[in-house]
Parts: structure tokens; C-alpha cells; sequence
């Protein structure tokens, strides 16, 4: 890392990447112990890694977290064997990302009160870096200076059914010499129909990138005043029983929990390319397709065939006159599907068999 990558480190922002998820819709090659933020699914390294390189000159090294379940830790140790203990937090069981993020956001202001959190997802695929960094600065910013919990939001390149949305509110802030324009946030709208997300867009809706900054005193007190489902678990937050505030915890995302109950929420637009790697589909637009629109990672022959995407782990996948597929062969298990239910394979792992649901490639 360059001297000036360190020198433009804030220290009083700090970063939590929630790297807890199972990634079932990337099975099989997604497992239990390997999910999709350990994988090589956008590039040549995994997700987590290059969010961690995309985080680290935000912020000092000790004020970098990733937050995760301690059966992933080996897998992280392989990916990112320069990472010290510290910078690892350990849930004691998956609550979601609203107990994740509270309890982060308790630890680290008995460090320093004063600090803004920004929490990014490890799965996620953003470019350029460098207009990651501009966002993220300037949603830390607008959240510290007028004390609101901020999202990042992002201009829509398609309908999207698998996205939450956000109604943008009155201007906060305009854009000034590049600088991100910022918005009270009117509305959130989770996942809607087709026809629905048509006419988002048509009205400028923004997606809900899931990147957020907020200062850590004000998150705290609008947690504690709007998550009544926290309400019996809080006092344990507060004893520092970590294990029976996340036992005494149901599983509430933090949208639900306080984004989509709190009247102090702002958007910071996103100026990045920004995509939730959240089923092979994502893949087919993250990766370069053939002339035919097939895109093949590994040792991969489509002779006829096109709009296909193949995952070809460790022995050659062939495809013979055939379109719009996914084949993944990770391990003893081969999966084909058509493209269109690549969404739906969270619904295909409830009717298969424990042992196929949890094999490692």
C-alpha cells in the first residue's frame, strides 16, 4: 500500500464488512464453510478480498472489522492471511444484520464515541475504487455533519425485482465539483413486482445499495428507540453479554430493525458501478461473454449454444446446441438450470437432501 493510501485514512470512520451470509444461490459451489464472498466469482480473486482492498485506505488498519460466523474463519485466514485477530469479530450465532450491526456499533463506541461507521457488504462488485472512496468520504461526512444515517444510493441501469428501493426525499446537499449530491430519504420499497420496477425507475427511484454510514451514538439511540423486536436483548447489548444479546435476538435486517422506521435517514448517490453478486445471473454480467452471449469460467466448449453460463470446476464442461443455461460442476455435483430461475435456487435447496444441500466442492 502506497504512503498515500495510508495518509488519507479518517480516523475517526470506521469499517464493518458483513461477511456472515451463505450464498445459496451460488450452490454448489457455494457451501457452508466456502460462500459466495470466498470466491473467485467476479475476477481472479475472492469477493471479501478485494472489498477489504477497496476498504483499507479509508481507514486505519485497526479500524477495519469483518464481522462473521466462526465456522468461516478458516476460510478467511486462507483468503486474507495477512489479517490480525482484531480485525475480526465473531458472532456467536447469525442474527441478521440488524443485531450484527448494533453489536458492532456498541463495541466501537466504547472505543470512541464520536466515531461514524461505515458498513459495506463483502460480496458486493464495485468500480472504479476511486469513486468508491469519493462516495464513502462524502456519506461519512454528511452523516457526522447533520447527523443522519445515511445510505448510498444507486441510479438504476435496469428494473430490478431483486433489489430494495429508495424514493429520494428533498435535497440535503447538491452536487459541487464532483462531489456526491445527498438526499433525505422519503421512502424505502423492498423488492417489488416487475411491473412495479418498471415504473421505479420511469419515476427515479434509486436502488439501496446496502452501504451505509452513520454516526455510531445516533444509530445506537434510534436502534434502542425504533427495533422493539431488540427490546429484551438490549440490556444484554449494554451488560457486554454478547452471547445472550444475540440468543435473546430474533434475526431482523437493519433496514427493517431502523432504516425504514427512522425519520433521520439520508442517500448519498452512488457515482460507481455497483452490483450484489446475488445469483449466477450476476455473473453474466460481471464476466465477458463469447460472440454467442455465453460466459464461461474454467476449461469451458459451447459449440452451438449461446446465452449460457458455465462454471467448469476442475474438469471440462460441454454444451451441444443449448441456450440460456446455467452448468455449474463443482465437486461430484452438477447443476443445470434455466437462466430465468437462477433467482430461485434458494427455493431448489429446500427440496433436496441434507447431504447434497451441505457438500463441499
Amino acid at each position: 500500500m502506497s504512503p498515500a493510501a495510508h495518509n488519507s485514512a479518517d480516523p475517526a470512520t470506521w469499517i464493518v464488512i458483513l461477511a456472515g451470509g451463505a450464498g445459496q444461490r451460488f450452490w454448489p459451489l457455494s457451501t457452508a464453510s466456502r460462500p459466495k464472498q470466498l470466491l473467485a466469482l467476479a475476477g481472479e480473486r475472492p469477493l471479501l478480498v478485494e472489498t477489504v482492498e477497496r476498504a483499507r485506505p479509508l481507514v486505519r488498519p485497526d479500524q477495519l472489522w469483518i464481522l462473521t460466523g466462526s465456522h468461516l474463519l478458516p476460510g478467511i485466514r486462507e483468503a486474507l492471511p495477512d489479517l490480525k485477530d482484531e480485525n475480526v469479530r465473531v458472532e456467536p450465532v447469525a442474527r441478521g444484520t440488524g443485531p450484527a450491526l448494533a453489536w458492532a456499533a456498541w463495541q466501537i463506541s466504547r472505543q470512541d464515541a464520536a466515531a461514524v461507521l461505515v458498513s459495506l457488504h463483502a460480496d458486493h462488485v464495485i468500480e472504479p475504487a476511486e469513486d468508491f472512496h469519493t462516495v464513502i468520504r462524502r456519506a461519512a461526512d454528511v452523516a457526522r455533519r447533520h447527523q443522519v444515517l445515511v445510505t448510498v444510493a444507486v441510479e438504476p441501469s435496469r428494473p430490478e425485482t431483486g433489489y430494495g428501493y429508495i424514493r429520494p426525499g428533498a435535497l440535503l446537499e447538491p452536487e459541487v465539483s464532483g462531489t456526491p449530491s445527498a438526499y433525505r430519504v422519503a421512502a424505502f420499497v423492498e423488492k417489488p413486482e416487475p411491473d412495479v420496477a418498471v415504473d421505479f425507475v420511469r419515476r427515479g427511484y434509486l436502488w439501496n445499495s446496502g452501504l451505509f454510514a452513520w454516526p455510531v451514538a445516533l444509530f445506537l439511540r434510534e436502534m434502542r428507540e425504533r427495533a422493539v423486536e431488540l427490546a429484551d436483548a438490549w440490556p444484554f447489548l449494554e451488560a457486554g453479554d454478547t452471547d445472550r444479546f444475540f440468543a435473546s435476538s430474533p434475526t431482523i435486517s437493519v433496514d427493517e430493525a431502523v432504516l425504514e422506521r427512522s425519520p433521520r435517514v439520508a442517500a448519498v448517490r452512488a457515482s460507481f458501478r455497483w452490483d450484489d453478486v446475488g445469483s449466477w445471473e450476476s455473473v453474466a454480467r460481471l464476466r465477458p461473454a463469447d460472440e454467442d452471449g455465453n460466459v464461461g469460467i474454467g476449461e469451458c466448449y459451447l459449440v452451438e449454444s449461446g446465452g449460457n453460463v458455465v462454471y467448469a470446476g476442475g474438469e471440462p464442461a460441454v454444451l451441444f446446441g443449448v441456450h440460456d443455461l446455467i452448468v455449474v460442476r463443482a465437486g461430484s455435483v452438477t447443476l443445470v438450470a434455466h437462466r430465468s430461475r437462477a433467482p430461485e435456487l434458494k427455493k431448489l435447496l429446500e427440496r433436496l437432501p441434507e447431504r447434497l444441500r451441505h457438500l463441499d466442492p
